[in-house]
C-alpha cells in the first residue's frame, strides 16, 4: 500500500466573465502541489506550506487542504492519519484559484492513499468544504475544473454535476496578474442581490452563446457573448486600471476580457497569434497605473488534477 503520494492541481479561471459561480477553466501553467505521508495517528496535520504563500494557517480545520482532508476522513471514518506538506505555485489573493487548487490537489493525493479510491465527484465534494474555508461559501467554479481540467460547467451544489465544455482548438488564455492582493471575500461582499431583469436576460443570452459557441468552434459567436454585466460592472472598480487593460486587450485582438475569479488577475480569450500582443498590452496597462504584473499565456487543456509522485 503506498505510503506517501504528492499531487498537482492546476490554477483556474473563476467564472470565465459570464458564468459566475458556474463556469471555470484550467490555467497549465502554474499550480499547487500536496504531499501527504500516511500515519498512524488519526486526524490531519499540516506540517509545512511553502512557495508563492507560506502565511498561511497550519491549523487543518482553518486550511482548505486540511479541511477537505478533514471532511474525507470524518466521512470515511479512516483508520490512518494524513500528514501534509503544501507547495503553493499560486499566489494569493490572485483570482486564480490558489485555495481550490489546494483543496483539490489535497483530495486526488489523499484518495492515492484509500484502498479503493473514490470517483471524482465524490472528491469534489470533499474539495468543496475545503473551499469554503476560502471564500466564506460553497461554489464550484474554480474547484471543477482544477480538478477534472479544461472549461468545466457545474450544476447544482449539494449533488452537483459536472460537463467539460469543448473549446476551439485556436483559442489562448492570456492571464496578467498585477502585484496587488485581493480578498475573496471582499470581492463576493460587495457586490449586490438584486439584479434587473434585463440584465438577467442578457447574461443568460450570453451565456448561451458562449457555451454555442465552444461547441460550434464559432469564434464570432464567442465574440459577441463574451461580455459579464452583471458582475464586472460592480468589481472592476477593486482593480486599479481595470478599464485601461480590459482596452488594451480587446484593441490588441482578444475575443473578451475579463476579471479572472474574484480578481485582481485579468485574463483574455484570443486566438494563437494575437496572444503575446494582447499580454504586452495588458502588461503595460497595468503598469501605466503603477502596478507592475505577473502574466502567462496558456493553452485551455483537458488536463486537470493529478497524481505525480
Amino acid at each position: 500500500m503506498t505510503d506517501v503520494v504528492t499531487a498537482f492541481a492546476p490554477a483556474t479561471v473563476g467564472n470565465v466573465g459570464v458564468g459566475f459561480d458556474i463556469l471555470g477553466h484550467t490555467v497549465e501553467a502554474i499550480g499547487d502541489r500536496v504531499r501527504i505521508t500516511r500515519s498512524t495517528e488519526r486526524g490531519v496535520r499540516i506540517r509545512a506550506i511553502t512557495g508563492t504563500s507560506e502565511a498561511l494557517p497550519l491549523e487543518a480545520e482553518r486550511n482548505t487542504a486540511g479541511r477537505a482532508l478533514l471532511a474525507m476522513a470524518e466521512t470515511l471514518d479512516l483508520d490512518f492519519g494524513m500528514d501534509v506538506e503544501i507547495e503553493k505555485g499560486i499566489p494569493l489573493g490572485s483570482g486564480l484559484g490558489g485555495s481550490a487548487a489546494s483543496a483539490v490537489a489535497a483530495v486526488v493525493a489523499g484518495n492515492a492513499l484509500l484502498p479503493a479510491p473514490l470517483p471524482k465527484l465524490e472528491l469534489l465534494k470533499y474539495a468543496m468544504q475545503g473551499e469554503a474555508v476560502a471564500s466564506g461559501s460553497v461554489h464550484v467554479d474554480n474547484i471543477a475544473p482544477s480538478l477534472f481540467g479544461g472549461l468545466v460547467l457545474t450544476v447544482g451544489i449539494d449533488h452537483p454535476r459536472t460537463k467539460q465544455i469543448p473549446v476551439p482548438a485556436t483559442v489562448r488564455c492570456v492571464l496578467v496578474h498585477p502585484h496587488m492582493f485581493l480578498s475573496t471575500k471582499e470581492a463576493r461582499r460587495i457586490l449586490s442581490d438584486k439584479v434587473a431583469l434585463s440584465d438577467v436576460v442578457w447574461q443568460c443570452a450570453n451565456l448561451a452563446g458562449f457555451i454555442s459557441g465552444c461547441y460550434t468552434d464559432d469564434i464570432a459567436m464567442l465574440r459577441d457573448a463574451f461580455a459579464d454585466v452583471v458582475i464586472e460592472p460592480q468589481r472592476q472598480a477593486l482593480i486599479p486600471g481595470f478599464a485601461a487593460v480590459q482596452k488594451a486587450a480587446m484593441d490588441a485582438g482578444a475575443i473578451g476580457c475579463s476579471i479572472s475569479g474574484a480578481g485582481p488577475t485579468v485574463f483574455a480569450w484570443c486566438e494563437e497569434p494575437a496572444a503575446v500582443a494582447i499580454r504586452d498590452g495588458m502588461v503595460a496597462a497595468f503598469r501605466a497605473h503603477g502596478l507592475e504584473a505577473d502574466q502567462w499565456i496558456s493553452q485551455i487543456g483537458s488536463g486537470g488534477a493529478r497524481v505525480i509522485a
